[in-house]
């Protein structure tokens, strides 16, 4: 178990439109000014979704380069693109995003019906993005979204060798509709079937956040929280913004005796080096 708790803040996501969520963070600016304030209370690493001029999810790799070197020169956080973009991403925007080299990569291990979507993960896509980050240097952290997909994962690194770092780490992303349930039981179900010496956090999607986050500081992970996950902080109360849900996670992780672990030791747990 862990001595500390790495927080991940996913800011924005690909779901929800600005014009519904009018704090979601969506410009540079503001996707700046959210991670320095995550950064302030607990956060040490960001999960990048970026949008485009019309707060549409954009690919464009200009832009995430821009984004990349600007949240590099404007906090400590560890940075991490998402590879997964939205659902109708064809797979060589999805592939580029790399070249924006960023400290870490999101790597879905499967294909997974995503509310009433379908979220394309094909197998040669998953080696083209693990073989991609071993020749860039760059972290994966391979998403789950349902426990079959660790199998995947365990046959991945047989096959073709341990991840850019040399530390296999996982995401639990639970509670989506098509993918695993956020509970208690499928949680401890799913770190029980991890590669020998992984380590993971947990994400909770909407009302299961909660439950997950609970669930996985007990059984010694990590814990990703965010308004790409979650806009509710409460029944019936919205969230104000992502510092909200990082202090919390935060406060709950100091409850726990494993305090939110500071962005250099989140490098050294995941094998980040620059």
């Amino acid at each position: 178990m862990s001595l500390g708790t790495l927080i991940t803040v996913a800011p924005t996501g690909a779901e929800h439109a600005k014009a519904d969520v009018p704090q979601l963070p969506v410009t540079l600016e503001e996707l700046v000014a959210t991670a320095q304030s995550c950064e302030q209370v607990g956060a040490a690493m960001i999960h990048v979704h970026i949008r485009g001029e019309d707060a549409k999810p954009s690919l464009d790799l200009g832009r995430l380069k821009a984004t990349v070197e600007a949240l590099r020169e404007q906090t400590s956080l560890v940075v991490q693109l998402s590879t997964g973009g939205s659902v109708h991403d064809p797979e060589e925007n999805r592939l580029r995003v790399l070249e924006a080299m960023p400290d870490s990569a999101s790597c879905t291990m499967g294909t997974v019906n995503f509310g009433d979507d379908v979220f394309m993960n094909r197998w040669e896509f998953i080696v083209s993005l693990h073989k991609g980050m071993q020749e860039r240097g760059i972290v994966p952290e391979y998403e789950i979204f349902d426990i079959g997909q660790l199998a995947s994962l365990k046959r991945l690194l047989d096959q073709h060798g341990l991840p850019a770092g040399g530390h296999v780490h996982v995401d639990l992303v639970m509670g989506v509709p098509g993918g695993m349930p956020g509970d208690a039981a499928t949680l401890v179900a799913a770190v029980s079937a991890l590669p020998d010496a992984a380590t993971f956090s947990a994400t909770g999607i909407g009302r299961t956040s909660l439950p997950v986050m609970f669930t996985a500081l007990g059984a010694g992970g990590h814990l990703r929280v965010g308004m790409e996950d979650t806009i509710s902080y409460s029944r019936g109360v919205p969230v104000r913004d992502n510092t909200q849900l990082v202090a919390r996670a935060a406060g709950l992780s100091k409850i726990a005796q494993r305090p939110a672990l500071t962005p250099d030791e989140a490098r050294k747990l995941l094998g980040v080096h620059i």
